[in-house]
């Protein structure tokens, strides 16, 4: 390592002055830092250049205050800038701006992303623009743009990073002062540096150690960046010899050692300190001798304290008055603005900053603005301010700024620090304005200090309420219980009035959010009685919708039947179909799927809502009059009701709209929950797994156990029960508390009790699952829910009782079946007789499931169609009919794999190697593994479907039904990886030479082409 790489800038914070350069100094003691800058940046730059990509780290300096750390990152600068190819990018955070929104990150981007081409920008944002462009200070909002949650905008910086990253790399990152840094760009950073490792990327943050430096609600964030950071430095103090050399550096070799040794003694070997008593000793012209030694803790006082005294002797009153208006700016000052809200002359505020930058108070940047020389100085500076001319003065830097151009959220951090009690109602307006502002670039925090000033002015007495109803609203997506508290508030009469439009909103909000923080009770309550005094029907309408909503997902209801009569009711009032319509004919179409009643009826509502298979206007998903939950209703009853199809179509619409909107929280958790349960019920278990952990994710980031979190881990649950990871699937049961007394307060999809029964079956604790299956029957019953989709319990408690009361066993399996045919559903009817075959033997536990096998086959539901195969194969097994078992069997196998039911797998080959049958191969490559992995009734239908011969001509020729070929070929078709016209190439099979058309065919010659005698058509 060079001299020239240990030296470091004292008393300075810039790297250059126009006064001319600060002295140069090596400071020995920090070698050890500055050698492992170097070893972090040249590892970086050496192995992106070897083609390395998952190679960035986090290198962490902390330290007291002025203990040199924004010194050690300049030099980080220096040396990451002397890279050929790296991009520097460098941030500060500042103790005035760390309430100021994204202010690190847009120091960060904003210089290299404005300086893409129009097409890459383009490529970096992706679909994130919208999003993170916003929040970046990169453009504005579009026109009618929806709040942004946080999580979506830090989505969307994850993105861009991913993208930007490889294209500007090997990219260092280096942010000072991160213990300033505001609340929305640590939070990003914070996790960022958890994933630093998978770019090429180097962090470098430096901050204060002592956590009472840091603001309360950061201290997590803190433990975070110091538990990822691989290389992790506390600054100690400098050694005599180092002070020493900064002090000859200044003053000559003339000072004597005596001199230095005390004048460390009083600086403590802080770099900062030392500094500032230079500039003392200087300015006294004191010579650094032995006996002037005592004179230096009086000058520290004077150099460390910065009183206003010390302050205004040292500036004078209007030059201190110009370093007063550059602190409340912060970093990056502008001359302009400094210039008026000092209310001082051009020639005045030239004077002031000539005299700041002699002083060494205030540096000019590379971009022409102003830069104090260290944030002690500035934090100095703007503590000695008198309270009333602080406040004064940042009422003018509000106004200079918005003057300025720069926008309410740059003036609203201003706003929010002027004098309140005066009832002013521009002030007022502005900030409500600048909350908006602040909203949709995914600050809300920001918005409500903006709104608690508001309150603080006071508004007038006719908008109070309406000002506590916007503050409610903006915690929304990040703190429920201010939510809750507010909108209270708001709707409270002492408070004011709020017209009518937004009591209705009000009281929506308020019951969506007691709603996601499991009180639906509360939730339907609030909504019946607003509704009650609610004159205008759309808006009364809306209410009572809403409190339906709340009431079908509640874990118990007084009287269930009651309230699906007064739906029905409601239902058959309707007028037209506007919004407010279709919401009730979504509630209903999800009221008659969980009563069980005929899924044609509740489809038939379900394709009323939308228009051309998609969401209505005013229905949509981030429409925020209804909220997501009726969407997320609608697509509930599709899937329950074997149109998984549509369902999934809304699902992955729900994803793409919350992620386009920047909504990364609650709602785009539930859209994956629904898209696992959608996977789920096709039968698409590794696929169901990967969306429900997602949404499990999103969940405990958001807050422990929240609802959506029960529902997630619910159907989590039940998916590993089907994949065969039984005791994974008790572990995250017990865990989550699906359990007597079944800790949550909502109806979970699937029910708790029904979960928890099903999977004591599982695990053969049939005296544990038969208790809790009862209750699930008692509790449904009374609701008159009667869906064995849903909540399956009849079948697997008749599993239960079956040895020990078996005629009860089977009272209870025949009224499954029976609401399974009332249903009317495939899937439902299916797995009814599979789970009533469980209790049967012989050949009615054959026809149970031959019935189930042909109902299912016509079902999504692929993994209940393999499970009632393998049933099967093993029922005809066991009553002596191998041959057909073992077709079963195969069939079960090849659907059970695309199902990534690995269990059911082993359970098929074990049934067929336990005698004597071959489970077919997998992996095939080539026609030879095809046909031998065929079964010998499969080869037959082969064979004459290559030669052309339709379905219905092999059911007569081998003396089958056609239900029978058509599975067969099915087989055929998966095994061969191919459809009917590849058939031949794909088994290697060609029609015999000479074969004419109508052998080919398949007809006899003359023969007319049409439906078999004694075959009923489509079977």
């Amino acid at each position: 390592m060079t001299d020239q790489g240990n030296e470091l800038r004292t008393g300075s914070g810039s790297d250059r002055d126009d006064d001319g350069p600060a002295p140069r100094v090596r400071l020995r003691d920090r070698d050890n830092e500055l050698r492992s800058v170097e070893a972090a940046v040249d590892r970086l730059c050496r192995e992106f250049a070897a083609g390395g990509t998952e190679i960035g780290e986090l290198l962490a300096f902390s330290g007291r205050p002025g203990i040199g750390k924004t010194s050690l990152l300049h030099e980080v600068r220096r040396i990451a800038s002397m890279r050929e190819g790296a991009t520097v990018l460098f941030a500060r955070g500042g103790e005035r701006q760390f309430k100021e929104p994204y202010h690190v990150l847009r120091q960060l981007l904003q210089p290299v992303l404005t300086r893409l081409e129009a097409d890459e920008f383009a490529q970096v944002m992706g679909t994130w623009e919208e999003v993170v462009g916003p929040a970046m200070g990169l453009k504005q909002p579009k026109a009618g743009a929806r709040r942004l949650d946080p999580q979506g905008v830090r989505d969307g910086l994850d993105y861009v990073l991913t993208q930007l990253a490889p294209r500007r790399a090997p990219m260092v990152m280096i942010v000072d002062d991160l213990h300033w840094a505001d609340a929305e760009s640590l939070s990003w950073l914070a996790k960022f540096a958890v994933r630093s490792g998978e770019l090429p990327v180097l962090l470098v943050f430096a901050f204060r150690e002592d956590e009472n430096d840091w603001p309360g609600e950061t201290h997590e964030l803190r433990r975070g960046v110091l538990d990822f950071a691989r290389r992790k430095h506390e600054l100690s103090r400098l050694t005599l010899n180092s002070v020493s050399d900064m002090i000859r550096a200044e003053l000559g070799d003339r000072a004597e050692d005596a001199f230095c040794y005390e004048f460390w003694n009083v600086v403590n070997g802080n770099p900062f300190e030392a500094g500032r008593l230079l500039d003392q000793v200087r300015e006294q012209e004191l010579e650094p001798v032995e006996e002037n030694s005592r004179q230096l803790r009086e000058l520290a006082v004077d150099a460390t304290g910065m009183t206003l005294k010390s302050w205004l002797d040292r500036l004078g009153p209007a030059t201190l008055r110009f370093a007063w208006a550059c602190a409340m700016l912060g970093t990056d000052i502008r001359i302009d603005l400094a210039t008026r809200i000092s209310t001082q002359s051009g020639e005045g505020a030239r004077e002031s900053i000539k005299q700041l930058r002699k002083q060494r108070v205030l540096t000019q940047a590379p971009n022409g603005n102003l830069e104090f020389v260290h944030p002690l100085i500035a934090s100095s500076i703007y503590n000695t301010m008198p309270e009333a001319t602080r406040l004064g003065m940042h009422g003018i830097a509000a106004v200079e700024i918005e003057n300025a151009g720069l926008g309410l959220l740059a003036a609203s951090r201003h706003l929010v620090e002027t004098h309140s009690g005066e009832g002013d109602d521009r002030i007022v307006r502005k900030l409500r304005r600048a909350a908006v502002e602040h909203q949709l670039i995914g600050a809300p925090e920001a918005a409500q200090r903006c709104l608690h000033r508001a309150l603080n002015e006071p508004p007038a007495d006719d908008i109070k309420a309406e000002v506590l109803y916007e503050l409610g609203c903006s915690a929304l997506l990040t703190d429920p219980g201010a939510t809750v508290n507010q909108l209270r508030l708001a709707l409270d009469p002492d408070e004011g009035p709020l017209r009518p439009e937004l009591r209705v909103d009000a009281t929506f909000r308020l019951s969506e959010v007691l709603a996601h923080s499991g009180e639906l009770g509360q939730a339907a309550l609030v909504c019946q009685e607003e509704a009650e005094q609610t004159t205008d029907p759309v808006r009364r309408q809306r209410l009572q919708a809403a409190s339906f909503m709340w009431h079908a997902f509640r874990k118990s209801e007084e009287n269930g039947p009651g309230r699906s009569a007064r739906l029905e009711e409601l239902y058959r009032n309707l007028a037209g179909r506007e919004a407010a319509d279709r919401a009730v004919l979504v509630m209903r179409a999800w009221d008659l799927t969980l009563r069980g009643e005929p899924s044609t009826d509740a489809l038939a509502l379900a394709d009323e809502v939308l228009d051309g298979g998609r969401l209505p206007k005013g229905l949509g998903w981030t429409d925020t009059t209804w909220g997501f939950e009726l969407p997320s209703m609608l697509c509930l009853t599709y899937i329950y009701n074997d149109r998984i199809a549509q369902a999934e179509r809304l699902a992955a619409d729900a994803i793409i709209q919350f992620e386009l909107a920047g909504w990364s929280g609650a709602h785009r958790g539930f859209a994956y929950f629904l898209m696992g349960l959608a996977r789920f019920r096709r039968g698409l278990l590794a696929e169901a797994e990967d969306f429900l952990r997602r949404a499990y994710r999103i969940s405990e980031r958001i807050g422990a156990k929240l609802p959506l979190a029960w529902d997630a881990v619910g159907v989590l649950v039940d998916t590993l029960i089907a994949r065969g990871r039984v005791d994974e699937a008790w572990e995250l049961a017990n865990e989550f508390g699906f359990h007597p007394p079944y800790h949550a307060t909502v109806m979970v999809l699937p029910d708790a009790a029904s979960l928890y029964g099903k999977l004591l079956v599982a695990k053969k604790r049939y005296a544990g699952a038969a208790a809790a299956l009862t209750e699930a029957g008692a509790q449904l019953e009374v609701r008159g829910w009667h869906n064995t989709v849903w909540a399956p319990w009849a079948g697997h408690l008749a599993i239960a009782i079956s040895a020990d009361e078996p005629e009860r066993s089977r009272d209870y399996a025949q009224k499954a079946v029976r609401d399974a045919r009332t249903f009317g559903t495939a899937s439902a009817i299916g797995s009814a007789l599979r789970l009533q075959a469980r209790i049967e033997d012989g050949q009615q536990a054959v026809e149970l499931l031959e019935q189930a096998v042909e109902h299912l086959g016509q079902s999504p539901a692929g993994y209940e169609h393999a499970v009632a195969l393998v049933d099967l194969g093993a029922a005809l097994r066991r009553v002596g009919r191998l041959e057909d078992a073992q077709e079963h069997l195969y069939q079960g196998i090849e659907l059970a794999q695309h199902c990534s039911a690995e269990k059911l797998v082993d359970r098929a080959r074990r049934e067929l190697a336990n005698y004597g049958l071959r489970p077919n191969r997998l992996g095939v490559h080539d026609f030879r593994e095809t046909l031998e992995a065929l079964s010998g009734p499969e080869r037959d239908v082969a064979d004459l479907a290559v030669k052309g011969v339709p379905p219905q001509r092999i059911a007569e020729r081998l003396g089958v039904h056609l239900s029978l070929v058509n599975r067969r070929l099915a087989a055929v078709y998966r095994k061969a990886g191919t459809g009917p016209d590849g058939l031949a190439s794909a088994l290697g099979l060609r029609p015999e030479p000479g074969a004419g058309p109508d052998e080919v065919s398949g007809l006899e010659p003359g023969e007319e082409p049409g439906e078999e005698p004694g075959v009923i058509p489509g079977e």
